[in-house]
């Protein structure tokens, strides 16, 4: 379905030096099977997934998908094949109502589906589909409305940045209900997710953990979780702690 061969992307950093963010990346991604990308901050598992899509550029390498090679593709034409891409912040867009984005994501789709697309991720279509897409949503409305566009889309490849990201525990349920009953054993569809949550990783059938640009481990969940699970905790448990006393520090 989709292939990565030899996937590397350089940057060059402000003082001028070249910095490599993956180097040489060599993925399948199957179809029927859930995905889970992890691994450290900075590890290059967002820079991969905007490569897949075509946001970012890579430097070398060749990307595949059923067997055509997309690595010259824009995003908008990656996007007319079947890859679409949910952000980890979803962009606003203050003036388009959900309504007017619905239709965009989904022009062929009749109004019926929308609506119906929307009350399955949770948001009553009489409420939401004449409001703007602008501010006044909260992160779980927007990651709703994001999860509405790539499924209303029918993406034969959906990416998922950290589909967690500001939402609440019942959200995040509500997302992984979702994705495992779209892409889970589907024969024509394939998802990735981008995630540390220890409620979305047991769900996929492969873990790929990314470090340094590199792949470091792979495996089903039950070969690869328990061995990393401690050491994300641990990372995010830091990371927060951190956070906490930056706060306290400014008061």
């Amino acid at each position: 379905m989709l292939k990565l061969e030899d996937i590397w992307m350089q940057v060059e950093s402000e003082n001028g030096e070249n910095r490599e963010i993956l180097r040489g990346i060599n993925l399948e991604f199957n179809t029927g099977k859930l995905y889970g990308i992890t691994g450290p901050n900075g590890g290059g598992k967002t820079s991969l997934a905007k490569v897949i899509m075509g946001i970012y550029k890579h430097t070398k390498g060749r990307i595949f998908l059923n067997g055509e090679d997309i690595s010259h593709l824009s995003i908008t034409e990656r996007a007319q094949r079947g890859i679409g891409y949910g952000f980890q912040q979803p962009p606003r867009f203050k003036g388009l109502t959900i309504g007017d984005m619905l239709a965009i994501a989904a022009p062929d789709a009749d109004p019926k589906r929308r609506r119906l697309q929307l009350r399955a991720v949770g948001l009553c279509p009489e409420d939401y589909l004449d409001r703007d897409l602008g501010p006044g949503l909260s992160g779980g409305e927007m990651k709703r409305i994001e999860m509405a566009q790539l499924l209303l889309r029918d993406c034969k490849v959906s990416i998922f940045d950290e589909p967690e990201a500001g939402v609440d525990l019942w959200t995040i349920q509500k997302l992984i209900a979702l994705i495992e009953g779209g892409y889970k054993h589907n024969p024509d569809k394939v998802a990735i997710i981008i995630s540390h949550n220890e409620n979305i990783l047991p769900i996929c059938d492969e873990i790929i953990v990314l470090e340094d640009g590199m792949v470091t481990d792979r495996g089903t969940a039950n070969q690869v979780w328990h061995l990393i699970r401690d050491d994300i905790e641990c990372k995010v448990r830091t990371r927060c702690q951190g956070d906490l006393e930056y706060e306290i520090d400014q008061y």
